[in-house]
């Protein structure tokens, strides 16, 4: 390979074609200023002065108004947020039953009830009282009531909202651009 320029600018910022003679009358390209030496060390990798950074833009703010909700999306969010709580709350129930009877809180309930009731009240077991699938279909039952009552309560308020943001006008927030 030689090492001859293939390139075809010229130095003066010409375009050559090959075989041609080059022009004379074309305009010179526009000098650059040269950096100094503090800029080239801080941008190391750099060609300094070819390429500035754009200046950062302010935040913008954006003042909008809530005016209306959709009781539709309301209802259907809070469904999946009812739903979500119920299983939440069958499943810290089955947790909390595991750990109580794991740590023997059971056991020593019972021996405390014992004491105080007395031994010929025949005894009592706190566990038939509160078994695993009493307890289970307790907190099953408290997660249906609470999916209908959130998602009708949410509904409700998403109706309401709308009534009075049509005699108030809404809720004004502002929006910023990071």
């Amino acid at each position: 390979m030689s090492s001859a320029n293939t390139n075809p600018r010229s130095t003066s910022g010409q375009v050559r074609t090959p075989g041609a003679p080059p022009r004379v009358n074309a305009p010179a390209r526009p000098t650059q200023r040269p950096a100094s030496a503090g800029a080239q060390a801080a941008r190391p990798g750099q060609r300094p002065g070819l390429v500035k950074p754009a200046p950062k833009a302010k935040a913008r703010k954006a003042r909008l108004l809530v005016s209306k909700v959709d009781p539709w999306s309301v209802l259907k969010m809070s469904f999946l947020l009812s739903v979500a709580l119920g299983i939440v709350t069958v499943v810290a129930s089955f947790v909390i039953w595991t750990v109580l009877d794991l740590t023997g809180i059971f056991d020593g309930v019972n021996a405390l009830l014992r004491e105080i009731a007395g031994s010929e009240s025949g005894g009592f077991d706190l566990r038939q009282f509160a078994s695993l699938p009493q307890v289970l279909s307790f907190a099953t039952i408290i997660a249906v009531v609470n999916v209908v009552l959130l998602t009708a309560l949410a509904m409700l308020s998403a109706v309401l909202y709308n009534i009075s943001s049509t005699l108030v006008g809404g809720i004004g927030v502002t929006l910023t651009d990071d």
